[in-house]
């Protein structure tokens, strides 16, 4: 079986208020992006949630909010296993993708001040974090739960 999150437990383990999930939802920033859970409430996926703590560790930094959604909709429906092999870098004017040592390199050496969001860290982070959180089962549903994959494929190989 697979899960999904409720939106306390998304909170809880993105590190955010439940003030800023909700408006995150109704702007479109990051919605859940599983139907319905067993009281009909949609829930969030893993990938949402990581994208929940992306949004968030951009706020704290100063990002614009404009500049995160572009992050975040560039980011959103890709597979787990890009997003594992992604930095974002940022300025604090605009934040970049790069997926080798190389680009960070390249970005570090224009001479600004950058900060550095690893997000396979992340993912480490949010694995940890979903472990003390309730999820909600969703036994006849397709799979969303990066986490649930990931303890399987642990278990089994």
């Amino acid at each position: 079986m697979d899960a999904g999150y409720r939106g306390p437990a998304a909170c809880t383990a993105a590190g955010i208020t439940y003030r800023q999930l909700d408006y995150w939802a109704r702007t479109g920033l990051v919605r859940p992006s599983v139907p319905a859970g067993v009281q009909g409430a949609p829930l969030y996926s893993l990938p949402d949630i990581l994208l929940l703590k992306v949004a968030k560790r951009l706020l704290d930094t100063g990002i614009s909010l404009q500049q995160i959604r572009t992050a975040v909709d560039h980011l959103r429906g890709r597979p787990a296993q890009d997003l594992a092999r992604i930095t974002l870098m940022s300025d604090g004017a605009s934040v970049y993708e790069c997926t080798s040592s190389e680009e960070v390199i390249d970005l570090m050496q224009r001479g600004q001040g950058m900060f550095g969001l690893a997000l396979a860290n992340v993912w480490r982070e949010l694995e940890e974090a979903l472990g003390v959180v309730p999820a909600e089962e969703l036994p006849d549903a397709p799979p969303v739960d990066e986490l649930a994959r990931r303890r399987r494929e642990r278990r089994t190989g």
